[in-house]
């Protein structure tokens, strides 16, 4: 169910109410009665994190979080406060839900965004939804927080459950093909183009790298190219959003095991869903910014013709590409989309992927791992706005040491490092199609969480679409 974010500064003391308050929370006698007070009192003593007063027509909590220096932790425990409200609220068959915040610090608006995002439920394909969430409406009314941001962030984290169901839609349903008519369909209702590149087309272009890893599929592969531009844009040279699209990755001929590997393969199209989602947001917000989505799309089978260890491609770029390991396919699509993205003269180029298992075992399900040749100032403003919407940022170096593990004896470089560093040396095989200011993410950890995790939810996550419009937005002051 799809759940709606309102504006309304006029308090119905008769509704479902949630209040944001501090442990050390005074409570007004003339809003609650004796019995009400001492136990609340008692609550906070015993330093309960939410309080429910049952007044039968309609329910209070008292959602207690304290106030950080750290703001951005602060904004965190907000999040994570409304995902244990929304715990109680689906207990409660709730639908309507308005938010109250007694500290003045905007607090409500974060409460909203972990309510939101805790509410998703991807439940396309089951039959019986009788327990699904019952929440239609967040209604936020507090004065430090405007109409305009409320309706903002509807499409922001629209965007994100957008990236989500994406993510979550299984292969047989989604080919590449497929993938592109969602992603025009979605243009058509946020307001970007999308043009579809089809196979013919992607062979004119001599795209090698998208060509070769689509060679054992019996679906032809897709190049999508969406782009959002307003009337005069604040950016003279486009920002270029890449992401990787393989919608699903069995590892070709260098087949991966199934358990806890294979099984969530429709996942490796998380990149690209998070390009979708951030253009869908930009697009509906009407943000006054350039931005340009590249999106190679295909899966990865061990079929047919498929391509195998030991072969050398010639990439759109025109340089070769020694093949030893068939499941290091993202980098050989995005390598032409990186190539490809020259042409555009870009400001900044970001890819995102869910590129190697190394990445997610270096930092786990807390962050994403970054890269890139920006300048540092560049890379200074991303991390920022990482730790702003709590999509935390890890750098990893791209060393010119790191290089050599790419050196192919027949060909200009090889698709795999060593058995160390893998997300770097992947890093550092992007890096070398690259002639612009660019980042790479690898958000293999962050994509997709099989078991769940507060208000990121279970499975899709959505990963990187909140981060890529906080930092673009940055842009607009």
């Amino acid at each position: 169910m799809a759940t709606k974010l309102k504006y309304d500064t006029r308090l119905n003391k008769n509704k479902d109410t949630a209040i944001i308050i501090a442990p050390d929370f005074k409570v007004p006698t003339d809003e609650f009665s004796s019995e009400e007070t001492s136990y609340i009192e008692q609550q906070l003593q015993n330093k309960s994190k939410t309080i429910v007063i049952n007044r039968y027509t309609h329910r209070i909590y008292l959602v207690v979080v304290a106030s950080k220096p750290n703001h951005n932790q602060y904004h965190e425990d907000l999040r994570k406060a409304g995902f244990a409200l929304h715990k109680l609220l689906k207990e409660d068959k709730t639908t309507d839900i308005q938010l109250v915040d007694r500290s003045i610090t905007k607090a409500s608006y974060y409460l909203a965004e972990g309510l939101f995002l805790s509410n998703y439920e991807f439940t396309k394909y089951k039959s019986e939804k009788s327990s699904a969430s019952t929440l239609q409406s967040i209604v936020i009314t507090d004065q430090t927080v405007s109409e305009k941001e409320v309706t903002d962030l509807q499409e922001i984290l629209t965007g994100v459950c957008v990236a989500r169901n994406l993510v979550n839609e299984p292969h047989n349903n989604q080919s590449a093909e497929q993938f592109s008519e969602s992603v025009v369909a979605l243009g058509e209702q946020a307001g970007f183009k999308t043009e579809v590149l089809t196979m013919l087309q992607i062979q004119a272009l001599k795209m090698g790298g998208l060509l070769a890893v689509n060679q054992g599929s019996l679906d032809p592969p897709t190049f999508n190219i969406l782009e959002w531009k307003p009337e005069n844009p604040k950016n003279e040279k486009p920002f270029i959003l890449i992401g990787k699209g393989v919608v699903y990755d069995t590892g070709g001929l260098s087949l991966k095991p199934t358990p806890n590997s294979m099984d969530w393969m429709k996942s490796d199209m998380a990149g690209a869903a998070a390009v979708v989602g951030a253009l869908y947001a930009l697009a509906k917000n009407n943000v006054p910014l350039h931005v340009i989505g590249l999106i190679p799309a295909t899966d990865n089978r061990p079929g047919g013709r498929a391509f195998a260890p030991g072969d050398v491609i010639t990439m759109y770029s025109g340089k070769t590409v020694e093949v030893m390991n068939t499941d290091a396919e993202g980098r050989l699509i995005l390598a032409d989309a990186l190539s490809f993205a020259k042409k555009y003269n870009p400001e900044l180029v970001i890819d995102l992927a869910t590129l190697t298992g190394a990445a997610a075992r270096a930092v786990g399900k807390e962050g994403l791992v970054m890269m890139g040749n920006a300048p540092e100032d560049i890379m200074h403003n991303f991390k920022k706005a990482g730790d702003k919407v709590h999509e935390r940022l890890v750098e990893f170096p791209l060393w010119d040491e790191y290089q050599k593990q790419l050196d192919s004896d027949i060909a200009d470089i090889k698709n795999l490092g060593g058995a160390d560093a893998g997300a770097i040396t992947a890093g550092k095989f992007l890096e070398y199609f690259t002639d612009f200011n660019w980042i790479h993410l690898d958000i293999a950890g962050t994509a997709y969480i099989p078991t769940g995790d507060n208000y990121r939810g279970k499975n899709g996550t959505g990963s990187g679409v909140r981060l890529l419009y906080q930092y673009l937005t940055s842009h607009t002051n």
